[in-house]
């Protein structure tokens, strides 16, 4: 008897996995067409850009599927490394893989831009990494230095497409002009909605890169899917978004990196928990519930992170749920916990500043409307809006997918 109910048991969960794989929609990614593309890289010496999220949907690297039917000359690891080891920030040294006997040049070291001398055993430079949707993340910043680079030395670049992982979704205003760094380089709205290939089309024309460019398009993906409605496999983009959900809520918290107050960097849910010491979570938890805001609900919490800001102290603050993806606006959300958590802070120093005449939340916000009170939130995000519909006018020439 018990073998039998075993039998039924490992039928039924056999059942369950293949009717939840099947409403999984099928994604041929960039890589995995690289054979339709062959002409591009026969004879020709090829640079890769490249980071752990440069699979196919077998976990299979593009650096081993390049190195088997290519002549691949060099790697090039963004902000994080090669291996994605690398925490935020931190400066990563020119390196050497034993494994494919290749040098790794690092583009978040001393120049962020690849050199004449990087580039000269290369007649190819290809893209292949997942970016997270969020203008604030540098891997399209990488992509765009390197296109210019491409163009400079007059060599091909072809870029590998890969989902938007938060869907085709745009939110937040575009970044204004005097706020461009290299976690924004161009007016982009802070939930871009566009994949890296489109990201690519768009500035090579309207920011005048003019490089000699090739997208290799996915097949399969709509602009209304998010990864986890697809069938491939997540790799964490970098050492605090270990999760589609981390991503999601990195375009609602990862401004804080421009505040003195925790988003849970140092905990197991990083950007998914915020606080401060000495604030009644409660009290915070109530009034962000109280602004209704659509699709989310703030659970009250206590939390210590182990490093980051605040290691090793007590934060009092909440958990973020999303319960309505596709209503949570992101953008408008972190605006508001910013502005709760400014009101309920002792903090001398609640706004981290950049230099001497602008804060840190500029160049992650785009704007400085979150604490120069020029105008209401409504008014903020009505403007937002209507940015974005302009936006979006322009973003549309470069759209591979409905």
């Amino acid at each position: 008897m018990r073998k039998i109910i075993s039998t039924i048991i490992i039928l039924f969960l056999s059942f369950s996995i293949n009717i939840a794989n099947a409403q999984k929609t099928n994604i041929i990614l960039g890589i995995e067409r690289i054979s339709e593309y062959k002409e591009l890289f026969q004879g020709q010496r090829i640079g890769l850009i490249t980071n752990p999220t440069g699979i196919d949907k077998n976990l299979k690297s593009s650096v081993e599927i390049f190195s088997e039917c290519t002549n691949i000359t060099a790697i090039f690891s963004p902000e994080h490394g090669f291996l994605g080891q690398i925490s935020a920030g931190d400066n990563i040294n020119n390196g050497y893989s034993l494994e494919y006997n290749l040098p790794i040049y690092t583009l978040y070291g001393n120049t962020k831009k690849p050199t004449p001398d990087m580039l000269k055993n290369i007649d190819v430079l290809v893209f292949d990494i997942q970016d997270i949707g969020t203008r604030h993340y540098t891997y399209v910043s990488t992509m765009a230095y390197a296109m210019q680079a491409a163009q400079e030395n007059k060599k091909k670049f072809v870029v590998l497409d890969r989902p938007n992982p938060l869907s085709g979704i745009m939110q937040g205003p575009i970044l204004k002009s005097g706020n461009e760094s290299f976690i924004g380089l161009y007016p982009l709205p802070l939930r871009h909605g566009m994949t890296v290939g489109e990201l690519a089309l768009l500035f090579n024309k309207e920011y005048g890169i003019n490089a000699d460019l090739t997208v290799i398009p996915m097949l399969g993906w709509q602009r209304q899917l998010y990864f986890d409605e697809t069938n491939l496999p997540w790799v964490m983009t970098s050492p605090n978004i270990p999760t589609l959900n981390a991503a999601l809520l990195y375009s609602c918290t990862g401004l804080f990196g421009g505040i003195n107050a925790s988003e849970g960097i140092g905990t197991t849910l990083p950007f998914e928990l915020v606080g401060l010491p000495n604030i009644d979570p409660y009290k915070f938890a109530r009034e962000m519930n109280s602004l209704s805001l659509p699709g989310v609900f703030f659970r009250p919490i206590s939390f210590m992170p182990k490093f980051g800001k605040f290691s090793g102290q007590t934060c009092a603050g909440a958990q973020i749920h999303i319960t309505n993806r596709q209503t949570f606006n992101a953008a408008q959300t972190g605006f508001q916990i910013i502005k709760v958590l400014e009101k309920l802070s002792s903090a001398n120093e609640f706004w981290l500043n950049r230099n001497t005449t602008s804060r840190k939340i500029d160049i992650l916000l785009g704007e400085n409307s979150i604490y120069s009170n020029t105008e209401t939130n409504s008014e903020v995000f009505a403007r937002w809006d209507k940015e974005l519909v302009t936006f979006r006018k322009i973003a549309s020439k470069y759209f591979l997918y409905q």
